[in-house]
């Protein structure tokens, strides 16, 4: 089988399927045939979070990816931010059930008021500064 690369499409095409891509017009016209090795070596890089791109000669090379924008940073904190804050609510849901119904022990009254401020400095965060973000500290 041979496999084949094209630059303007920055993907792979195997020959056995060009009679389909051919009929639905995608069979691109700078295709560049690689080895089947090379083949599995950039896939395989491509796993670890390498990038698959042409170079000059539209043939399939490597390369990092590029480093998250400001923008990109901002927003994986807001996720990760998110994602705490429902941990924290769901824990200190049972927690709160306890004090308002007077059955909470002295650890689940200390562990509620842990969780409340935790939660707090979470929403206090300053997301804009990302990376450089000092989370607060779970709770124990």
């Amino acid at each position: 089988m041979a496999i084949f690369y094209s630059a303007s499409k920055q993907g792979f095409f195997p020959d056995f399927m060009k009679a389909e891509y051919q009929q639905a017009g995608n069979w691109p016209d700078d295709l560049k045939e690689i080895s089947d090795r090379w083949f599995n070596y950039l896939l395989g890089k491509q796993a670890t979070g390498k990038l698959i791109v042409p170079d000059e000669y539209g043939l399939p090379v490597l390369t990092d990816p590029p480093e998250p924008t400001q923008a990109e940073l901002i927003s994986q904190a807001e996720s990760a931010r998110t994602v705490l804050m429902a941990t924290a609510s769901a824990s200190i849901a049972p927690l709160q059930d306890a004090v308002e119904l007077g059955i909470a022990t002295e650890e689940e009254a200390a562990t509620l008021l842990r969780w409340k401020r935790y939660r707090v400095m979470l929403n206090r965060l300053d997301i804009s500064a990302a990376p450089s973000i000092e989370w607060p500290e779970l709770p124990a």
